[in-house]
């Protein structure tokens, strides 16, 4: 079965184009005007890719991939941004999100084609050599390529058990116990705050670094209590708060710098 697009761009031209260069490559396309149009057809057919414009009337691209990151079922769902931003502070923000690749308007078709499928090929390998190794006692990885919330949907789809350990570049790093698949606890390291579903919302937000699972036995309460499809809807609204509160300047979350143990 051919590949099936979603295309969001408020520029009915650009929707014209690329909808027809894809559909001459065999791809099954689909076409919303905004992001609210995007969000609602996603869930109603999930598609193999989404390709969005950033700037957007009711709900831009930022928020859309948030949104669609917090479903279970789109969580590993591979993004291109097509967008005139064309910053590195614009492109930093993207790759935190998990975009798989941004295309600067303005574009050649010929190009964006290329990347279409380099895309497809690339996010294709990616999970089936996760969800490979996660058949066996370790793996690691780079978040870079797959970003928590895919490695969240992943663990519980082959209900795992056992430590998912994050680092960020020159930075902090976290634990997250899994058991059957599903959280029951998260912490920073060397750090007291946040724990749990809080940590977990914080650890959400890293766009790069390192993660390695190691299965082994969980024991102890279950202290999140929420299932990873709720963890990630709220970890996916509190960033679109954070982001409206800072009018469009990017968020940095600190910690505290204090030493705990909580027996874990």
């Amino acid at each position: 079965m051919a590949p099936h697009v979603l295309v969001a761009d408020d520029d009915a031209w650009i929707l014209r184009m690329v909808a027809t260069v894809l559909e001459k490559r065999g791809y099954s396309v689909e076409t919303a005007v905004d992001g609210e149009d995007a969000l609602a057809r996603a869930l109603a057919r999930t598609p193999d890719l989404l390709i969005t414009d950033v700037m957007m009337p009711k709900m831009d691209g930022w928020s859309l991939v948030r949104q669609l990151r917090s479903h279970s079922s789109l969580a590993m769902l591979p993004v291109i941004f097509l967008t005139a931003l064309s910053s590195e502070d614009d492109r930093i923000r993207g790759f935190r999100l998990g975009a798989d690749d941004y295309v600067t308007k303005p574009f050649r078709f010929e190009e964006l084609d290329l990347r279409v499928a380099k895309t497809l090929r690339r996010m294709q390998a990616t999970v089936q050599e996760t969800r490979e190794q996660l058949g066996g006692s370790s793996l690691r990885g780079d978040l870079s390529q797959v970003g928590l919330s895919s490695l969240l949907v992943l663990i519980e789809m082959e209900r795992k058990t056992g430590l998912l350990q994050l680092r960020a570049p020159n930075g902090p790093s976290g634990q997250i116990l899994v058991r059957e698949g599903k959280v029951v606890h998260a912490r920073l390291d060397d750090t007291e705050e946040p724990v749990d579903a809080e940590c977990v919302y914080y650890l959400l937000t890293w766009g790069a670094g390192e993660f390695e699972f190691t299965a082994c036995l969980v024991e102890g309460a279950d202290r999140v209590a929420v299932s990873t499809t709720h963890l990630l809807m709220e970890g996916a609204r509190l960033m679109d708060e954070q982001n409206e509160s800072t009018a469009g300047t990017q968020t940095v979350m600190t910690v505290p710098p204090i030493s705990s143990d909580d027996g874990w």
